[in-house]
């Protein structure tokens, strides 16, 4: 959806910091910044809790989006954490003064040590109930790019999409951007009365799937318009949609992603190969929320895996055989494995509404296996780990050679 203000983040696990620091992206789109992969987990916004900034950074945060003032990138770097920087796009009209706001912007910051990279536009393909209609033209968000890339080379572009429009018409802006991202936000409760951005089936997204598991669907859809060389981020939802209705708010509507939900939604945006998760709306999530504290939970999870996350793929072809247990088969399990140190890691979701059971084998060369975050093993015999999910359940192994 799009963004009407300013918004601020943070981040725990730092990059190498140094003036000008120059970041790119790596050959399977993860971020390298001072000579190190980097895994991106941030936030839009800092939440409305005493210590905010510290808050964030503790709970590992690494990323954090700023209004274009220094001080508040002198702020990032305090804290450790690096931010990125809306720029806005070149006009097509008054062409003259918006390359002169946004050179006097980049100029003046592009040597901050925590600038990550920019962005133009949020949302620019995207007009709310005008189909074939783009808000702003893929030509001024290309145009943009090429402007700063002259004044700037050392940093790379963010782009984020609404969750609709065709993957032809997002590619079309592939050019504007070497970080592409979408935002998908699927908590609401049934009934909820229309709202921007809400299609009447009270939902954001458009694809069949009303569960949360079409996080994963669009994670490949932003990889089909990514194509494999740039990074893909995911937006994921940290706020509740009937605390964005500016007037005639009704209470019974209000409903926040809880723990078990925003931890699959990120785990599963891993599953599919992202490069980042972001988090949006914790500016209207109010204090007494436990969305924040479930929110940090998850966050600690990733910020312990920050290696495994920055790393390759490992190459384990790994075979799941179903169990019944009285239910069809709709997506079943859906996984990424993670090189580690002495292993590897696995990163394992359920994506059907309904138990699973599975047998993954094509573990040989591993020892043992441990669920991290719950406290338990698994067995691990001859190559093969056995488990039970609950419906949108993830969970994470590390298996030792």
């Amino acid at each position: 959806m799009r963004r009407r203000t300013f918004l601020a983040a943070a981040g725990g696990a730092p990059f190498a910091q140094g003036a000008g620091m120059p970041v790119r992206v790596d050959g399977d789109g993860m971020l390298i910044a001072g000579g190190r992969r980097k895994f991106i987990t941030g936030l839009y916004q800092l939440p409305k809790v005493p210590g905010a900034w510290a808050e964030a950074a503790g709970a590992g945060f690494n990323l954090v989006h700023t209004a274009p003032r220094a001080g508040e990138l002198d702020l990032a770097h305090q804290h450790g954490l690096h931010a990125w920087v809306s720029l806005g796009s070149v006009a097509p009209s008054g062409r003259a003064a918006s390359e002169a706001h946004i050179r006097n912007t980049v100029l003046a910051l592009k040597d901050k040590p925590a600038l990550a990279f920019w962005e133009t536009e949020d949302e620019p393909a995207y007009v709310w109930k005008k189909p074939g209609r783009t808000r702003v033209a893929p030509e001024a968000i290309i145009a943009t790019r090429e402007f700063v890339r002259r004044l700037d080379p050392a940093h790379p572009f963010y782009l984020n999409h609404a969750p609709t429009n065709l993957v032809a018409t997002l590619r079309r802006y592939n050019d504007g951007a070497e970080i592409l991202a979408t935002d998908v936000y699927p908590v609401a409760p049934h009934g909820i009365r229309e709202l921007y951005a809400l299609w009447p089936d009270g939902q954001q997204g458009d694809f069949l799937n009303r569960e949360i598991s079409q996080v994963g669907q669009y994670a490949d859809k932003m990889r089909q318009v990514a194509g494999g060389s740039r990074a893909v981020f995911l937006v994921l939802q940290a706020f509740a949609w009937e605390d964005l209705r500016k007037q005639g708010r009704d209470p019974a509507m209000v409903l926040y992603p809880d723990r078990s939900q925003l931890r699959f939604m990120t785990y599963q945006a891993i599953a599919h190969g992202v490069n980042g998760v972001l988090y949006w709306g914790l500016s209207h999530t109010p204090p007494e929320a436990a969305l924040w504290t479930d929110l940090k939970a998850v966050a600690l999870e990733l910020a312990s895996l920050a290696a495994e996350l920055a790393a390759p793929s490992e190459g384990v072809p790994l075979r799941l055989e179903y169990h019944d247990t009285g239910h069809s088969l709709d997506r079943g399990i859906e996984h990424i494995v993670k090189r580690s140190r002495n292993g590897a890691v696995i990163v394992a979701v359920n994506a059907d509404k309904n138990p699973v059971e599975v047998s993954i084998s094509g573990l040989e060369r591993f020892r043992a296996c441990e669920v991290l975050f719950e406290n338990r093993r698994v067995a691990l015999a001859g190559g093969t780990l056995h488990d039970r999910f609950p419906p949108f359940q993830a969970r994470v192994y590390r298996v030792v050679a």
